[in-house]
């Protein structure tokens, strides 16, 4: 066995197509006639913004490498220009499957349920066309800027992902009656009816654009009918059907919308870059002048437009997506929101109360006796504000330090670092200012707390700080003691609520010791000569997870039952596959939660064939990473912040951490398990590189999402039973 080489090619997946296979399998939730309408909406919506991301982050470093002639093939033996290629045929499927949804199920669904969207050329009556003229004079007019290109004025920029309506328009006065009569031969050559545009004369068309304004409403509903049907309108079809008071003087051929994605993704020298904020201040601005990555256009648009479009924005064919309905449907997200639908989406998910917290208990009271184990969003994230708050009123409490890498819009936590600082307490923040997408507000975040008084830091060159860590250093009677929070997910009130994601608070001194080193290793430099708890990213997390996995291959060697369940959002790394491709081969069987990308491949004969991989995808967004290691009954748990993929073993401050008292893992391992039984949300990955649903036939019927609400509910009604609950396996002793 260790002749095997496990490192073919064939027994790999390219990371990005199997990106893309998790988009399709969030695509099958919108599909889903079982989910409730509004719910598929949600899940539509979302497979677009992932679309949007993928596009101007993993496509456009793919085009940078084809750019920069780099030739070197990835796990899967693919080249950047395999993988565009691949990626171009598989997303342009994607879309055709999005809009198909869109059209022949969700719209026909809405008109079911009493919503009509309506074009402008649709049947309306006198007070819908009045009010359709009337809003636009009075709320739209005044927002819009349109902007012509001629030899006087250039191409104007076209911002990233900004839906957008282009026109061709000629001057009144001028002939145009052979450009109306090309653009018409032009549709009806399109719809098959023949005809021909006479070649003597060409149309004197200008190109002209006009920006959607975001800051408006996508969906404006229209008075009703009296039917109890509500309509809505399209903001993008209210202006063309008002297009001409844009352009006063001129006829408007033609009007259609299209949308570009740019590079996002930022580039730099850390090392050259004298003050990182001011840097990637710099780099965001540059992000609207970025290459332009996809164009989607409106189906049915003019050539001679498309034309235009194409040139100015030196796109090819592939990478124009021609688009049957509304662009950007992540306007979706907002209609899931309208008022008046109740009975067509979920209840929204109340989080429950932490039992050990009620009745306001003394937060660093219940941590001296006992760890706690948080499990969002099923149990409420207070606890974890609460702990910064009351750290940070406590005249007992010294110190403060926190890791931020993504935060919300108005975040409580925040807010209590700063009265802390105030408060006259050491407050140490590390700002992840490299946060994809969060860029903007970290600089935000981190200016605000600096002003009030707080100590921060801009990570550290190199590497991203994404480990999840507060540490709350406290005087007591019995001298100074350090209280410990750690997480798998961000310290985001709001995505608390919508990601499920896993804490562990805790006064245990080993614990507290090592977040000590962690800190001072991030403000200092300074690495401890050794740990007690947490092992850590980049220094030797990878030499762990290996240790852990190839010690469970040693188990199964000396012939005794070898097990490990792995959760995660991806797995990508190739040491790591290769590791679990020897496992597997020794005997050990490796059960494997993977939510998004998994370029690992089952049922391999010789390779993979302990292996089961499975994803689940329901109404939160599964986050955690757990990792169970039986240990010849000696079981072992962590939990942490780091996925399986090169970026966080390798490029990224990440901690693992233990759970090592009793009572909590057999909590984890629960969670674990009824994840293992779930049959309505989970797909499992096949030998032939697919997911499918699992057969439900003489399957006990259960959701883990649902399940864990339930349970969260019944433990703050103090009804919970983990002996009566339906998939519970009680946990080995620790040992």
């Amino acid at each position: 066995m260790s002749d095997m080489d496990f490192s073919r090619p064939e027994y790999y997946t390219n990371r990005e197509l199997s990106w893309l296979e998790f988009n399709m399998r969030i695509l099958d939730e919108a599909r889903d006639r079982e989910n409730l309408l509004f719910e598929r909406l949600k899940f539509l919506s979302i497979t677009a913004s992932n679309l949007d991301e993928f596009f101007s982050v993993r496509v456009a470093s793919l085009k940078d490498m084809i750019h920069a002639k780099y030739s070197k093939c990835d796990i899967a033996g693919m080249t950047p220009e395999d993988q565009l290629q691949a990626i171009q045929k598989k997303a342009h499927e994607m879309v055709a499957l999005q809009y198909s949804t869109w059209n022949r199920s969700l719209l026909p669904a809405l008109k079911q349920n009493g919503l009509v969207l309506v074009a402008p050329d649709d049947k309306l009556t006198y007070e819908q066309t009045q009010f359709i003229s009337d809003y636009f004079d009075e709320n739209v007019y005044p927002v819009l800027t349109p902007m012509a290109m001629d030899s006087s004025r250039p191409f104007p920029l076209i911002r990233n992902k900004t839906l957008n309506i282009g026109l061709l328009i000629t001057k009144k006065g001028e002939k145009h009656s052979k450009a109306e009569k090309a653009d018409k031969t032009e549709k009806a050559e399109k719809a098959g009816k023949g005809g021909k545009a006479e070649k003597d004369e060409k149309p004197k068309a200008e190109f002209a654009t006009v920006q959607v304004p975001s800051v408006l409403p996508r969906v404006i509903e229209l008075p009703s009918a009296g039917d109890g049907v509500r309509m809505g309108i399209l903001l993008e079809d209210m202006i063309r059907a008002n297009i001409e008071k844009l352009f006063l003087g001129y006829k408007v051929i033609c009007a259609h919308s299209y949308r570009i994605m740019r590079n996002a993704d930022l580039s730099f020298d850390e090392d050259e870059a004298a003050d990182l904020l001011k840097e990637i201040e710099k780099q965001l601005r540059r992000r609207q002048w970025g290459e332009v990555i996809r164009l989607e256009v409106e189906d049915g648009i003019s050539d001679k437009l498309l034309k235009i479009l194409k040139k100015e924005f030196e796109v090819r064919d592939y990478d124009i997506y021609t688009i049957s309905g509304p662009l950007d449907l992540t306007f979706l997200m907002r209609m899931y929101g309208m008022e008046g639908f109740d009975h067509l989406r979920m209840k929204p998910w109340q989080p429950q109360p932490v039992p050990v917290f009620e009745k306001d208990a003394d937060i660093f009271e219940v941590l001296r006796g006992q760890d706690v184990l948080l499990h969002h969003p099923y149990m409420t994230f207070d606890p974890v504000v609460n702990f910064i708050r009351k750290a940070a009123s406590d005249p007992q409490v010294l110190a403060i330090k926190m890791t931020l890498y993504r935060v919300s819009g108005h975040s409580p936590i925040v807010a209590a670092l700063a009265q802390a600082a105030e408060n006259g307490k050491q407050v140490s923040v590390l700002v992840e200012l490299k946060a994809r997408f969060d860029e903007e507000n970290n600089i935000l975040w981190a200016k605000m707390l600096e002003k009030a008084g707080c100590h921060v830091i801009y990570g550290l060159v190199g590497l991203k700080t994404h480990s999840k860590i507060a540490l709350v250093v406290r005087r007591e009677e019995d001298g100074i003691r350090r209280y410990v929070h750690l997480g798998t997910g961000n310290y985001n009130d709001s995505t608390a609520k919508l990601y499920t994601d896993c804490g562990l608070m805790t006064a245990n001194e080993a614990i507290g010791e090592d977040a000590t080193a962690v800190f001072n290793m991030l403000s200092g430099y300074s690495e401890p000569k050794g740990w007690n708890r947490l092992s850590l990213a980049p220094i030797w997390l990878r030499d762990r997870f290996i240790y852990l996995i190839r010690r469970e291959t040693e188990h199964a060697r000396n012939g005794q039952e070898a097990h490990m369940i792995a959760k995660m959002n991806s797995l990508c790394d190739q040491g790591i596959i290769e590791a679990l491709y020897e496992a597997s081969a020794a005997g050990v069987k490796i059960d494997l939660i993977v939510r998004g990308i998994c370029c690992l491949k089952v049922g391999i004969p010789g390779v993979s064939e302990n292996i089961t991989v499975r994803s689940i995808v329901g109404t939160f967004l599964e986050h955690a990473r757990i990792f169970w290691f039986r240990n010849g009954g000696k079981e072992e748990i962590y939990m942490g912040s780091a996925d399986w993929m090169p970026r966080n073993l390798d490029k990224r401050v990440e901690i693992l951490f233990p759970v090592t008292d009793e009572k909590l893992m057999g909590e984890v391992r629960h969670i674990l398990d009824v994840q293992m039984a779930d049959t309505l949300k989970a797909r499992v990955l096949r030998s032939d590189n697919t997911y499918e649903r699992i057969d439900r036939r003489g399957k006990v019927l259960l959701c883990a999402q649902d399940t864990f609400c339930e349970e969260a509910q019944q433990k703050a009604e103090k009804t919970y039973d983990p002996k009566q609950a339906r998939v519970f396996i009680p946990a080995e002793p620790a040992q």
